[in-house]
C-alpha cells in the first residue's frame, strides 16, 4: 500500500515533538549566560543546535515539504509558549508570591528579543532546509555529511546575522557583536560535526524504517505553502 505524501508517520510526529521541545527549551536556557572555554555564550547553545540536526534528518528523509511543515509547527508552538509566558508574567502575582523577579527573568522576554528570535529562526531554518534539499538533488543523494555541515553554516549564519543586531544592537558594544555572532556559528557548527556520526546512523535507520528517501524534484520552495504538495 502506497502511503500518501499528505500523511505523516509516527516517527515524523515524534521528531516534530522533539523539535518543538528543543525550541521551547532553548528559550528558557537562553536566559542564562554560560562560559565555554572562556567564551561567554547563552545556555541555549546546549539544545538549539539539536533543532538544526532534526531539520537535517527530516529534510533528508522526508523532503523539503515535510521540513517546511516542521518549521512552521515549531514556530507556532514556540510562539504559543512565549505568548503564554508573557501573559502569565503580566498578570499580577498572588500576595504571598515572592519570586516575581526570577519568573520575569525567565518568561519576561522583551518584545524586541522575541521578534528577533522568531524572524531569525524562520530565516535560518528555511535556509538550512533549502541548502540540504538543493545539495541532495545536485549530488544525487551523495555526500550527506557535507550537506549537513554546509546547511548548518548557512542557517546558523543567517540566524546570528539577524538575531544579534536586532535583539542586542545598542545593548552589546558594536565591536563585540561580530565576535559574538562568529563564535555562535563556529560552536554550533562544531556541535553538528561532533554529532554527525550519530546523525548519519539516525538518517540511515529512518530511511530503512520509513522506506523513504525523498528527492525534491519539482518542489515549490515557497515557505508559505505549508499544507500543499507543490
Amino acid at each position: 500500500m502506497i502511503k500518501s505524501r499528505q500523511q505523516v508517520s509516527v516517527l515524523f510526529m515524534l521528531f516534530s515533538i522533539l523539535f518543538c521541545v528543543c525550541l521551547i527549551a532553548a528559550n528558557i536556557l537562553e536566559t542564562k549566560q554560560i562560559s565555554v572555554l572562556g567564551i561567554s555564550l547563552t545556555g541555549g547553545l546546549i539544545v538549539f543546535p539539536i533543532s538544526y540536526i532534526i531539520n537535517d534528518c527530516v529534510c533528508e528523509v522526508w523532503g523539503f515539504q515535510k521540513a517546511r511543515l516542521l518549521i512552521w509547527t515549531g514556530f507556532a508552538m514556540n510562539f504559543f509558549f512565549v505568548a503564554m509566558g508573557a501573559l502569565c508574567d503580566w498578570i499580577p502575582g498572588a500576595p504571598y508570591w515572592t519570586n516575581d523577579a526570577g519568573f520575569h527573568a525567565i518568561f519576561g522576554l522583551a518584545p524586541r528579543v522575541a521578534a528577533a528570535s522568531f524572524v531569525a529562526f524562520i530565516v535560518g531554518s528555511f535556509a538550512n532546509a533549502y541548502v540540504m534539499s538543493k545539495m541532495k538533488l545536485r549530488d544525487g543523494g551523495r555526500h550527506f555529511s557535507w550537506r549537513a555541515i554546509l546547511s548548518t553554516i548557512a542557517g546558523e549564519s543567517l540566524d546570528s546575522l539577524i538575531f544579534f543586531p536586532l535583539a542586542l544592537g545598542g545593548v552589546v558594544p558594536t565591536p563585540e557583536l561580530p565576535k559574538l555572532m562568529l563564535w555562535q556559528v563556529v560552536l554550533k557548527t562544531l556541535y553538528e560535526v561532533i554529532a554527525l556520526p550519530i546523525t548519519i546512523r539516525v538518517v540511515k535507520a529512518l530511511k530503512a524504517h520509513e522506506e523513504e528517501d525523498v528527492y525534491d524534484e519539482g518542489v515549490n520552495y515557497s515557505i508559505w505553502k505549508v499544507f500543499t504538495l507543490q
